[in-house]
């Protein structure tokens, strides 16, 4: 369907605009509506999607597997383990 839509947009495009004009407009138009199906896509999943890259990393945060202690480093501050597991 997404495709349809983006190749009928295309045409209409390059019908109403003359060639040397129209190629960067629908390039232009083909990513505006990718980044919106990528958006519509993450909201659907539940992600925010506000992102470029990946989602939002300061939401992640690390539990030590030896007492338990949340913190975002790379070893324990509390014991110095640096076994650790993802927590949201």
């Amino acid at each position: 369907m997404w495709i349809g839509i983006s190749l009928g947009i295309s045409l209409a495009i390059s019908f109403i605009v003359p060639f040397p004009f129209s190629l960067p407009i629908i390039i232009g138009v083909f990513i505006l509506l990718s980044f919106y199906m990528r958006k519509r896509a993450m909201r659907k999943m539940g992600m925010s999607g506000t992102s470029l890259f990946g989602g939002n990393s300061s939401s992640i945060s690390y539990y030590c597997m030896s007492c338990g202690t949340k913190h975002n480093q790379a070893a324990c501050p509390r014991c110095g383990s640096k076994m650790k597991r993802v927590g949201s």
